[in-house]
């Protein structure tokens, strides 16, 4: 149900007009319970700290990832690529509770390596790779956020990610320039002007 008491804020639900306006990433997040390993989409994949590196995901408290995270504080990061739309959707439109997804992405020609410093695959192919050690975790109705210390880092192969956008997978198209130099020369001088 819809709040709309502003104490209580009001809901953003998936697929509306609202959420549908955020431009995202497309997280591969993987981690094991010991016993299999297992993948998910996450377009909640942020970078939220330089140093030391954090990054932040956001996971549904019923999901298969949840649990393990919970259950050994670690987690592996590979951001999707832009060819690996198909992989994202077989990651993402199936739960691990009923599924081994990692054996069907296998199965589809994906490949995956072992992490080194964390019980987690990483996925071949993707335009970047994380291992993360769960520094904080925040508590949401739904969700919770894991916010995951990098431990290692792999070289960055030279792939652009995959972008999620209105409920779809998005390439990178043109580039919008930054101001130029006489629209700068403007902004400087109305900053200079307001400075308090």
């Amino acid at each position: 149900m819809e709040k709309n008491n502003s104490s209580e804020g009001m809901d953003l639900p998936w697929g509306s007009e609202w959420s549908k306006k955020f431009v995202t990433n497309v997280g591969l997040i993987t981690s094991s319970d010991g016993a299999e390993d297992n993948i998910m989409s996450s377009e909640w994949t942020h970078h939220v700290s330089y140093s030391p590196g954090i990054i932040a995901v956001c996971i549904k408290k019923t999901n298969t990832t949840h649990d393990n995270i919970l259950k050994t504080k670690e987690f592996g990061v590979s951001l999707a690529s832009q060819d690996q739309n198909i992989l994202a959707y077989v990651a993402g439109t199936n739960s691990g509770k009923d599924l081994n997804k990692i054996s069907v992405l296998k199965e589809l020609g994906f490949k995956f390596f072992k992490a080194e410093k964390i019980n987690a695959l990483l996925v071949e192919g993707a335009s970047l790779h994380l291992e993360c050690k769960v520094w904080k975790s925040i508590e949401l109705p739904e969700r919770t956020i894991f916010l995951g210390l990098v431990v290692e880092r792999h070289s960055v192969p030279d792939k652009t990610s995959l972008i999620y956008h209105s409920n779809k997978f998005w390439k990178f198209g043109q580039e919008i320039e930054k101001p130029s130099e006489q629209e700068m020369k403007k902004i400087n001088e109305a900053v200079e002007k307001n400075k308090k």
